[in-house]
């Protein structure tokens, strides 16, 4: 069913997406193409609404930017539908890049290091960025050194799972590393 035939009652719908179609086309000569088209080429603005009109389809500009404007004969639901879903697609194919934190402090004790290295070796495997950081409270600033020297061991320990993207930068009262995970070798 053609967008300029519908018979509604109230007043007629604006076209609220982003192509133009049927007589919103306002330039004199057009590129023709769709499936249903014999010979694609260039046609005058007119004379393709004609031939939309024809087919009981509408015709949609596609590609405004080109130079003539690229239009389309096709039904405009479906059309729009089918751009719905591409951009659907395209969104589920980005990936999520997931960030853990891991917090120390100064004087961690190796125990706690190590359970805190298992977790990070974890999330490293998982495909996920790690976030370690040593929080400062109080006086315990005056430990800079060791903090620094605690994230570069931790880094060096999750070599074989991840590269350092950041080293150790003081942010406040935050000494903080960023790891990446290693893309998996196939």
């Amino acid at each position: 069913m053609a967008l300029n035939r519908r018979k509604s009652s109230g007043p007629p719908q604006k076209n609220t997406s982003n192509f133009r179609v049927n007589n919103e086309i306002r330039i004199p000569k057009i590129r023709l193409v769709g499936d249903n088209i014999d010979n694609p080429g260039i046609y005058s603005t007119s004379e393709a609404i004609k031939m939309a009109d024809n087919l009981e389809l509408d015709l949609v500009e596609i590609s405004p930017k080109a130079d003539p404007p690229v239009c389309k004969i096709t039904d405009y639901q479906k059309f729009l539908y089918q751009q719905k879903r591409k951009q659907k697609e395209l969104k589920s194919k980005t990936q999520k890049v997931v960030v853990k934190e891991i917090r120390f402090g100064p004087n961690t004790d190796d125990h706690d290091y190590n359970f805190k290295l298992k977790h990070a070796q974890k999330f490293l495997s998982e495909g996920a960025k790690v976030k370690a950081y040593v929080f400062f409270k109080g006086r315990s600033i005056l430990f800079k050194e060791q903090g620094e020297i605690l994230l570069l061991r931790f880094a060096q320990d999750l070599e074989e799972y991840g590269k350092v993207e950041q080293l150790p930068k003081l942010e406040g009262k935050r000494m903080i590393i960023f790891l990446s995970p290693k893309k998996a070798k196939k």
